[in-house]
């Protein structure tokens, strides 16, 4: 019997309860999880020019998530620089993520999101593997990433980050 293997990718700016479910759902779904945190992207770059929070710093998501992927004996957890990601423009590229995503994980069966917009690319970067969207609606954490960087008190944000 082969193993099932998941792939889940983000920012995680910052890691939210929303990406915790995500990480749960596929852990339970999958023999393997590997999670990549993709840093160094021109919009994290764009985010840290106004927002200087400590939770969106990189080594304070590295931190976080590493201890949440040792919760789980399936995940395991990289970091993808996406400094060199870009083209002429200087816009970033999720085609030239994808081999590097390969590096960690050759062959995945799924490839898990809450965002059913990014099924195009999903498709033609791993076209073995499903598209799993988990809580599309926000029903289970209804917050995002975008909707705690712009909250406007801190002690509100920490409701929603790990």
């Amino acid at each position: 019997m082969s193993q099932i293997t998941g792939f889940y990718g983000g920012k995680f700016m910052p890691l939210h309860k929303g990406h915790l479910y995500c990480i749960d759902v596929s852990a339970r779904q999958c023999d393997k999880v590997v999670i990549i945190m993709f840093i160094n992207g021109d919009e994290e770059l764009e985010i840290l020019k106004t927002h200087d929070e400590e939770e969106l710093t990189v080594e304070y998501r590295i931190k976080q998530l590493e201890k949440v992927c040792k919760l789980y004996d399936n995940v395991s957890f990289y970091i993808i620089d996406d400094t060199f990601c870009r083209n002429d423009k200087g816009e970033n590229i999720w085609d030239m993520e994808t081999p590097l995503v390969r590096e960690h994980v050759p062959v995945m069966d799924y490839v898990y999101s809450s965002e059913p917009q990014y099924g195009d690319y999903f498709k033609r970067a791993y076209p073995e593997a499903t598209h799993v969207i988990v809580d599309e609606k926000r029903v289970h954490y209804p917050i995002s990433g975008t909707m705690i960087r712009a909250m406007e008190l801190l002690e509100e944000k920490k409701l929603w980050i790990v």
